[in-house]
């Protein structure tokens, strides 16, 4: 819940533009500032007070706790110019809150917290546990002092300016060690832990069960994800009472699933009973990994037979691939969504004409990989054996990733072993249609020229199955240097099926700042214009030209019902 707190007739005005667009998770606090503040920083987990900061500063100094308990804290101006991060900017959620607000308000964020200034993650705010010498290696980071990386357990992480050795280390570890000194030990969530119980089994003895087998095994109980057991024993109260505890969730599985696990040490007793010779070691290794600690028994004071088993099993963190489409190339078209996907990616792999669009953008210590024309195969290939070594992978290419991009061939190279997330970005089809008017009001067809990848004929053939459909064609890659013959045979189809005064739109560079855009007509197009940087959009029988813009009308009723407009 974020509390919204103001003292003026402006101050009101844009706190409730804040909680008219957040309705679920804002509350207005009236009243006196000093009480209302005291009451929102009590209850609530963000605040955002229109209010001076000298005066804000003042009312929280006697409540403040500490940087884990303390709600973050945003302060807007009077005049709604900036939203600035108080208190709480990395555990409070401050600087992200300060960006939230100046997006709706218009106001500019400004983050006050060393390493979100610079652009570098903090290690606090990693979503993965950490100790250690965080301020003393942050500082390290901004400094440019060298920094190590040691990843004893791949994961995928933002990227960080490290080196290959140095006085500062960054240590991924799910094992049970201590931080050196000048070191911060980051806890991945690689560890599960399978679980077998007798019904009634105490809470105490699946604890103390799991917390030993971690601890034999030099173990982080900070690294488990989540304890696993078979759908019969869902609501075990011992074993729910027992990831509550751990603070991770109870995972279940069906007997027929964990039955089709192969295990070291199946068992005729779970058999009998749930349906499958085997619950802890199964349910740890049902979604593969490497079995740290077999099957184990609980051990009872009493004498009596044990209730509880437990196996461990480390999985490495999967790989991730977001294929990322760039947009046409204006700066404010390209998606907030693949601007997160940039920063988030420790590798970038892309064209480098492309990488260069967006070079400022990285976060430092970004591994790049790139490469020129022609090389689109092997750039995927590159992609998916990075995200396969545990790396947060972008892969770019211009327009929408999934349009004649790289979409295509880096997921015929993925397999399931990484997660991959595509990302939408506007296309040149778009792009030119936006420049030129509405030529896409109908049904329409994107259609490459280019036969380097796919045959002519099967070119051909598609061109004269959207001429005779009478869709509105849009042609990429429509002419080069070396093919020079495509567009005017492709044209030539299409006026075996529509008037010679059919509208065509010409838009080169679309979005960019040499952007060119021309309207002409099926006959009157001179394809020697045209180049690789061009898109030409191609009307179909309904299509008009309106004002100077190229319009498609939504349904053909329109063009029965309305006189010619030319």
């Amino acid at each position: 819940m974020i509390g919204l707190i103001s003292a003026t007739a402006a101050g009101a005005a844009a706190r409730d533009r804040l909680a008219a667009a957040w309705p679920e998770r804002t509350r207005v606090y009236e009243g006196h500032v000093g009480d209302a503040v005291r009451a929102a920083f009590a209850e609530c987990e963000q605040l955002v007070c229109f209010l001076a900061t000298g005066a804000v500063v003042r009312l929280i100094a006697p409540l403040l706790g500490g940087k884990a308990s303390d709600p973050g804290v945003v302060c807007v101006d009077e005049a709604g110019r900036f939203a600035v991060s108080l208190v709480g900017g990395h555990g409070g959620g401050a600087n992200e809150l300060a960006v939230a607000v100046g997006e709706l308000l218009g106001a500019e964020p400004v983050v006050t917290t060393a390493t979100d200034a610079v652009g570098l993650p903090g290690l606090d705010t990693l979503g993965l546990p950490v100790e250690g010498d965080v301020a003393g290696v942050s500082r390290a980071l901004l400094d440019g002092e060298p920094v190590a990386l040691d990843r004893e357990v791949p994961w995928p992480l933002p990227p960080l300016p490290v080196a290959a050795r140095g006085p500062y280390t960054v240590r991924v570890t799910d094992r049970a060690v201590e931080p050196g000194e000048r070191e911060v030990v980051l806890r991945p969530p690689s560890l599960v832990v399978g679980v077998g119980a007798s019904g009634g089994v105490p809470v105490e003895e699946v604890l103390g069960l799991v917390e030993g087998a971690l601890r034999d095994a030099g173990l982080s109980v900070r690294s488990v994800s989540c304890l696993a057991t078979v759908d019969a024993k869902a609501g075990e109260p011992g074993l729910v009472a027992a990831a509550g505890r751990l603070g991770v969730p109870l995972v279940t599985y069906s007997a027929g699933e964990l039955a089709a696990v192969d295990v070291p040490n199946p068992s005729a007793a779970p058999l009998a009973a749930v349906g499958t010779p085997s619950v802890a070691e199964a349910a740890a290794l049902v979604g593969g990994g490497e079995l740290l600690v077999p099957k184990r028994k609980s051990e009872r004071a009493d004498g009596q037979p044990a209730m509880a088993t437990c196996a461990v099993v480390r999985r490495p963190g999967r790989g991730r691939l977001a294929v990322v489409g760039l947009g046409p190339g204006a700066r404010d078209l390209l998606t907030p969504r693949a601007k997160a996907e940039l920063r988030r990616a420790s590798v970038l792999v892309g064209l480098d004409q492309y990488v260069d669009q967006i070079r400022d953008l990285l976060r430092p210590g970004t591994r790049i990989l790139q490469s020129g024309l022609g090389a689109e195969e092997e750039r995927a290939r590159t992609a998916v054996a990075e995200a396969r070594r545990g790396h947060a992978v972008a892969l770019i290419g211009s327009g929408d990733a999934g349009v004649y991009a790289m979409a295509s061939p880096a997921l015929a190279e993925a397999s399931d072993d990484i997660d991959v997330v595509g990302v939408p970005g506007v296309t040149a089809a778009l792009a030119a249609g936006a420049v030129l008017g509405a030529p896409l009001g109908h049904d329409h067809v994107s259609i490459s020229l280019s036969d380097l990848h796919t045959p002519w004929e099967v070119i051909e053939r598609r061109v004269r199955a959207a001429a005779e459909a009478d869709l509105v064609v849009t042609f990429y890659n429509p002419r080069s240097r070396g093919r020079d013959w495509q567009l005017p045979e492709a044209l030539a189809i299409l006026a075996g099926h529509r008037e010679p005064t059919t509208p065509v739109g010409v838009v080169r560079n679309a979005s960019r700042p040499d952007e060119s855009s021309r309207l002409t007509t099926l006959a009157g197009l001179d394809p020697a214009t045209v180049d690789m940087m061009t898109v030409v959009t191609v009307g179909n029988t309904a299509t008009r030209e309106i004002a100077g813009r190229m319009v498609t009308p939504r349904g053909y009723r329109w063009q029965e019902t309305r006189e010619d407009p030319k």
